[in-house]
C-alpha cells in the first residue's frame, strides 16, 4: 500500500520527525484558503504515488494568493508519469542548504531491512547512486535484530553530515526505524531530508523532512485500524474493492480467463498454465485476474468470488482450480451451482477438482447438466479448454463486428 506524501507525512509527525507545516487541497478554492494560511512563498506539490514530480512540472513556488491558484489549477488536471493528480499538498517553503537522502526499507535479497543513506540527496539520487556508489551508505539490520542509538549514531557520521548535527540525524534515523516497525512498512524514505535555514546563522540550522514516501505491507492491515484512513477509491479497481469488502485476495490483470484457487501458490500456477496456453494455442490469451478463495471456504464465498470474477466485462471464460484440503470441493461446487442460478451467466466455466471431497463436488456440477460447466482432470487441461474457450468467444465476437 504506496501512501500519497501527505499521508506519509501524518505517520512521520506521530513520530515527531521534523517537517515544513503543509496543508492538504484539492481544488484552487482550498489551495487558496491553505496558501493564505500557511503564508508566502509556498510551495504546491501535486499528490501522486510515484517520484519525478518536480521534473514533470508538479511542483511549483507560489509568492502570493494568485500564484498559488493559477499554478493549482495547472497541476490538478495533470497526469504524471500515467497517475492522475490527487489533490495538492500548499507547503512552508524553506531555505535549503544542503539535501540528503535516507531511507528504511525491507531488502528481499539479502532477506533483511536495509538503512540506506547518502550526503547527496534530492533529484536524481538514483543516478548519483549509479555514477558514485561510494557515496551511498548502507546498513544491514537482521530480521530480528534493531536498529540502535549507537547504530544510528554510527550511520549518521558515516553519512556526512557536513552542514547538519549528526547527532538531530541520528535521532531522525532511530524515529523512521520506530515508523517503519510500528507501521509495518516495507519502505520509509525522506528524500530529501534537508538542512534548512539562515547560512549566516548557524543557531537557525536544522534537519527537516521537506518529502516522503512510505509504503506499508498490506498482509499487516488488520493489525491497524488507522490505516482506513488511508484508503484511496479514486485509485483502486472497483473489483478489487469489492473483493476486499468479502475478505478476498483479488488482482485484476485484464486477461480474458478469470482464474480462480485456492492457495496462492495455485492460483500463481493456474496463471501460468493459463498463458502458457494461450502462448502454444497461438491466440494470446492470458489471465483476467488473480483470486485466491483461501483455506475453508465456503459455498457462499466462492458463489461471491464467481459473480466477481463474471462481473468482469473483459472475461470470456473461467477457470476454477481447487485443491481441496481444508476447503471442501462440495462446498465450492455449490457455490458454484448458485452463482450460476443468480447471474444467469452463459460463459463457459472450467473446473479442476482434487483432494478433499473432490468426488462429491465433481458429482453435483454433473447433476447440474449446465452445458457452459465443464470439468477436466488436470490443471494442464483445464487451462487449455478455458483459453481455447476464452479465445472461441473473442473470434466470434470479432466476427458479428
Amino acid at each position: 500500500m504506496d501512501l500519497y506524501e501527505y499521508q506519509a507525512r501524518e505517520l512521520l509527525e506521530e513520530q515527531q520527525i521534523p517537517a515544513p507545516r503543509a496543508i492538504f487541497a484539492q481544488n484552487s478554492h482550498e489551495v487558496a484558503e491553505a496558501a493564505d494560511s500557511i503564508g508566502y512563498p509556498c510551495v504546491i506539490k501535486a499528490q501522486v504515488k510515484i517520484g519525478h514530480r518536480g521534473q514533470a512540472g508538479g511542483v511549483k513556488l507560489a509568492h502570493n494568493r494568485d500564484e498559488a491558484i493559477l499554478l493549482s489549477e495547472s497541476i490538478l488536471p495533470m497526469t504524471i508519469h500515467g497517475h492522475k493528480v490527487n489533490g495538492v499538498l500548499v507547503a512552508e517553503a524553506k531555505n535549503i542548504i544542503h539535501e540528503y537522502y535516507v531511507s528504511i526499507s525491507v531488502d528481499r535479497t539479502s532477506r533483511d531491512y536495509d538503512v540506506l543513506a547518502t550526503a547527496n540527496g534530492g533529484t536524481e539520487v538514483e543516478e548519483i547512486a549509479k555514477e558514485h556508489p561510494e557515496s551511498v551508505k548502507r546498513l544491514h539490520i537482521n530480521a530480528l535484530g534493531d536498529f540502535d542509538e549507537e547504530a544510528a549514531k554510527r550511520m549518521a557520521d558515516q553519512i556526512g553530515f557536513y552542514h547538519a548535527d549528526a547527532e538531530q540525524a541520528a535521532d531522525i534515523l532511530l524515529k523512521m526505524w520506530k515508523c517503519f516497525k510500528d507501521n509495518d512498512a516495507t519502505l520509509v524514505e525522506i528524500n530529501p531530508l534537508a538542512k534548512i535555514g539562515d547560512p549566516d546563522d548557524e543557531s537557525s540550522k536544522s534537519l527537516c523532512a521537506l518529502d516522503a514516501k512510505i509504503s506499508l505491507d498490506g498482509n499487516a492491515a488488520f493489525r491497524h485500524d488507522g490505516w482506513k484512513r488511508f484508503d484511496d477509491p479514486t485509485q483502486s479497481d472497483s473489483l478489487e474493492r469489492e473483493a476486499a469488502e468479502y475478505g478476498l485476495h483479488y488482482v485484476h490483470l485484464h486477461g480474458q480467463v478469470g482464474v480462480i484457487g485456492n492457495g496462492a501458490g495455485l492460483v500463481m500456477s493456474s496463471l501460468d498454465a493459463v498463458s502458457g496456453a494461450g502462448e502454444s494455442q497461438g491466440t494470446g490469451v492470458k489471465p483476467a485476474n488473480f483470486l485466491d478463495i483461501g483455506g475453508g471456504a465456503s459455498a457462499e464465498v466462492m458463489k461471491h468470488s464467481l459473480a466477481i470474477v463474471l462481473s468482469d466485462s473483459q472475461v470470456e471464460s473461467v477457470f476454477i482450480n481447487v485443491y481441496g484440503g481444508i476447503t471442501s470441493c462440495e462446498q465450492v461446487a455449490e457455490g458454484i451451482i448458485q452463482a450460476f442460478d443468480e447471474l444467469h451467466s452463459s460463459k463457459p466455466l472450467v473446473v479442476r477438482f482434487d483432494g478433499n471431497a473432490a468426488a462429491e463436488g465433481l458429482r453435483i456440477l454433473a447433476q447440474a447438466n449446465n452445458p457452459n460447466i465443464h470439468v477436466e482432470d488436470t490443471m494442464e487441461e483445464a487451462a487449455a479448454t478455458a483459453a481455447k474457450l476464452a479465445a472461441t468467444a473473442l473470434a466470434s465476437k470479432e466476427a458479428k463486428r
